[in-house]
């Protein structure tokens, strides 16, 4: 994606003013599709920013790419937008998108990297105007495309997460996070984002953005990836297990399992005596973290037998008494039921015009004076096209001449 220097004139407003927010006035041209690209402009949408997603003509749109246009991933990934259609691949249709990049102050795509080039929408041809690669898988720096043998491949297992929290199948739920790809881009795109925008204010220009999913699940991989980098130590299969706290993990009871942070010496102390197994605590292979986490199969296996004879319950009130961090493991259902989740207000009402009142996941940051909105429904397709097309100037004579033509 890209920032632009903002000085154009001809961008709709479209924020209605009724709630101070922190963004008020960005705008943002979100051509990005599926889940990373959209997620991150929605970033943008919720703390105010104008976001407008152009979307292809109902004629030649295959599918809702999110899903279903009224179900829940589509709802919640493009709540806050407006919708305008614009065919692409029509001379008037790119000349409006052209219009609306002179205006913007950030253009998302996720494009392959071709099809940028190919618009004439890439950074190069638009100088310091806002011309973006955002989430663009295996990109490369400085605008390059990738390999060929490299663009339609898949990165799911490349980035080393799947092999760190991987564990042979068994009873229990999983702690693995290596589904959650996708989601670790989308926070780096909306902060490099910002991050551009802010030094904006210091030089009036704009510039290239650059993320992907790949860079994004490596950085994720934190002090995993350091311990390779810096000791050549290849992180051994940690499955539910923290890869060097130990004990870290879930672990079961007598009925549900629970999640317990015993790692520092001192917890560890704590944890022994309230699960009454100080001879754990006295026993020379778990004396000090590092010897934990080397024995740490032995360790789960003590530790599991101690925890059945009571239910998960009983084991929390118990342990969190005695300065153990422990708590539950939730499903779905329960995790909006519980009393902290409803107190920070997690689940944010939103209407349809279609589906009347739905909930929406908040955002996770609070702000004092300038908090997040959850002002609209994710839009119907094209809803704001004659509103978008009206601010450029173009009569209600043209507009119609224009989906006649199927330009829009």
């Amino acid at each position: 994606m890209s920032v632009g220097s903002g000085a154009g004139k001809v961008f709709p407003a479209m924020n209605d003013g009724t709630q101070p927010a922190a963004l008020d006035g960005l705008k943002v041209l979100d051509l990005t599709r599926v889940r990373a690209g959209p997620t991150a402009a929605r970033q943008l949408a919720d703390w105010g920013a104008d976001v407008l997603m152009i979307e292809a003509p109902e004629s030649l749109s295959k599918a809702d790419l999110g899903g279903p246009r009224h179900g829940p991933d589509f709802q919640n990934l493009h709540r806050n937008k407006r919708s305008a259609t614009l065919n692409l691949k029509h001379p008037e249709g790119l000349s409006i998108l052209r219009r609306l990049i002179e205006d913007a102050d950030v253009l998302l795509e996720n494009y392959r990297p071709d099809v940028k080039f190919r618009l004439g929408i890439d950074y190069e041809s638009g100088s310091d105007k806002p011309a973006a690669d955002l989430c663009q898988r295996l990109r490369l720096r400085a605008g390059r495309a990738v390999p060929r043998e490299a663009r339609f491949r898949s990165d799911r297992a490349r980035h080393g997460r799947i092999d760190v929290d991987h564990r042979p199948a068994g009873p229990g739920p999983r702690a693995s996070r290596h589904r959650h790809r996708r989601p670790g881009c989308r926070p780096f795109c909306a902060m490099g984002i910002l991050l551009a925008l802010i030094e904006r204010v210091r030089s009036g220009r704009g510039q290239w953005v650059q993320s992907s999913l790949l860079q994004a699940q490596i950085a994720l991989l934190d002090f995993q990836a350091a311990r390779w980098l810096m000791a050549g130590e290849v992180p051994g299969q940690a499955g539910n297990d923290h890869p060097t706290s130990i004990p870290t993990g879930l672990f079961p009871t007598a009925d549900d399992p629970i999640n317990i942070a015993a790692d520092s010496q001192e917890i560890f102390a704590r944890f022994c005596a309230a699960i009454e197994a100080t001879d754990l605590l006295h026993d020379p292979r778990y004396s000090n973290e590092e010897l934990r986490s080397k024995n740490r199969v032995a360790l789960n296996k003590a530790i599991a037998d101690k925890l059945r004879v009571r239910g998960a319950h009983e084991w929390i009130e118990i342990l969190n008494s005695t300065g153990v961090p422990c708590g539950p493991v939730y499903r779905i259902d329960q995790v909006f039921d519980d009393p902290q989740v409803k107190h920070l207000g997690m689940a944010r009402e939103v209407h349809h015009q279609k589906l009347g009142d739905i909930k929406l996941v908040a955002q996770p940051i609070s702000l004092s004076r300038t908090p997040s909105r959850m002002d609209s429904a994710a839009p119907e397709r094209g809803e704001h096209t004659q509103l978008v097309l009206g601010g450029l100037g173009y009569s209600e004579t043209q507009i119609a001449q224009l989906r006649r033509d199927k330009a829009i």
